[in-house]
């Protein structure tokens, strides 16, 4: 099976020093009257079992039948004992051993000779819980796939206790899709509609650079400052995360007239300015985050939840202005204009202004200019939404989810959020040398949660 270019573009990028997989961080509540044992349990047997679902059966090959491009093939020899593994904390259990842990764990590649995904099982929490840390290659999965993964992994039943393993197959809901015949006059209309869409393409770059070049929204940017974060970096990573109700967020949004979105940025903007202040490393001029958007339509949802999807819009984080308010204003704005631009461009040319918008990050480090040129943009970050129901597997209630992503040369931290019924969830994944303190962060969002809070009262 060819790989779509997004998706091989993962694969050759990666390298020790650049590990190119996501992750997630699930905390459980054990059924009640259940022991650590008992989990080890369900695990052990969901293992013994030996039913996985082919997404979990892909791996990666290239060779002179796929014309030396990357290519999906079933592993023949899958070994489900290698995926997924179990792991225990060293005393005293609390939350900082987890996070230290999933921090090594982040750290290593995923062995490309066997399907690119790991779980692990991780006991040893002195509050009774459990954990799991999934990792998957971005090759296979964007976020907002890997949420739609997590989906179908679990239930919304207490009381169910045969739920079938994570990597488990699933029934698709519409068998009549898989089984429709070739349809000749949808694939002729779809061939030139794609024509006229790459024909399109020219306008539609030279708006968005008119765009760029004055400092507007949109899908590249010009003016990102040079800063602490845009330098080359190892392949080990830290790892930092915590939650907030998500309608203290939502509050300050209806109180301003700004979207929750607009609130993460804005939480994003000032612990950004109060971190770099307190490292005498903040530039005048504003950072900017390159925001990723979800292209997955509605229309694919039932199908195989693999594969990326996703364009990018350009934010002025306003992290040269003291004011909490200016700031989710200067925020607010940016991503009103960024979202009007992408109004104007059909998703493959939305794609496709995002992967020249953000060349320069994988241009930059192959041609030696990290930290010469200025950078593309100054960090990513995402929003993704998540369950709003409580979950559950197997009679264990889902009681945290906080996302893992990817750090590159010229991009040192990865700030990516996940709601999950009343909280919103973020995670900080950094390089461990270039970012010192990462968990500082989380205090400095914390205050600037408080101080928006106080702005829009």
């Amino acid at each position: 099976m060819p790989m779509p270019p997004l998706d091989a573009a993962f694969l050759m990028g990666e390298s020790r020093e650049h590990p190119m997989h996501v992750g997630g961080l699930q905390l459980f509540v054990p059924p009640e009257g259940a022991t650590a044992l008992d989990v080890r349990q369900m695990f052990e047997d969901a293992v013994k079992a030996n039913e996985v679902g082919t997404l979990f059966q892909k791996r990666p090959h290239r060779s002179l039948a796929s014309a030396g491009q990357w290519a999906w093939e079933i592993d023949r020899d899958f070994d489900l004992e290698h995926h997924v593994r179990f792991n225990a904390l060293p005393q005293p259990g609390r939350v900082l051993e987890l996070l230290a842990l999933c921090s090594r764990l982040h750290s290593t590649l995923l062995d490309r000779h066997r399907p690119l995904w790991e779980m692990h099982l991780i006991e040893g929490l002195n509050d009774g819980r459990f954990a799991t840390y999934f990792k998957v290659h971005h090759a296979l999965v964007d976020g907002v796939s890997s949420l739609r993964l997590l989906g179908r992994m679990l239930g919304t039943d207490p009381d169910d206790r045969d739920m079938p393993a994570p990597w488990a197959p699933r029934e698709r809901k519409q068998k009549q899709e898989e089984q429709s015949g070739f349809d000749i006059a949808g694939t002729v209309r779809e061939m030139f509609g794609r024509v006229g869409e790459t024909a399109g393409l020219v306008p539609v770059l030279a708006r968005s650079v008119r765009a760029a070049m004055n400092e507007q929204a949109g899908s590249m940017s010009f003016s990102a400052p040079k800063t602490m974060f845009n330098t080359k970096i190892t392949g080990a990573r830290r790892f930092a995360a915590q939650s907030w109700p998500i309608q203290r967020l939502r509050g300050i949004g209806k109180a301003s007239g700004t979207t929750l979105n607009d609130v993460v940025l804005a939480m994003c903007s000032g612990a950004l300015r109060a971190y770099l202040l307190e490292l005498n490393a903040l530039p005048d001029a504003p950072l900017i985050a390159m925001v990723p958007v979800s292209l997955h339509g509605e229309e694919v949802a039932g199908r195989d939840p693999g594969g990326n999807a996703v364009g990018s819009v350009m934010c002025n984080l306003g992290t040269h202005l003291a004011d909490p308010a200016a700031r989710l204003a200067a925020v607010h704005n940016s991503m009103l204009e960024g979202k009007a631009a992408l109004k104007s461009m059909t998703p493959m040319q939305i794609m496709a202004m995002s992967g020249i918008g953000n060349a320069p990050l994988f241009m930059q480090p192959a041609l030696g200019l990290v930290g010469v040129m200025r950078p593309p943009f100054n960090l990513t970050i995402s929003n993704v939404p998540g369950p709003t129901r409580p979950l559950y597997w197997n009679g264990a209630r889902l009681d945290g989810l906080y996302p893992l992503s990817i750090p590159l040369d010229g991009q040192a931290l990865n700030i990516t959020c996940t709601s999950y019924q009343d909280g919103i969830g973020f995670g900080l994944t950094g390089c461990r040398r270039t970012v010192p303190h990462l968990q500082r962060l989380l205090l400095h969002l914390d205050d600037e949660l408080n101080a928006l809070e106080d702005a829009v009262a």
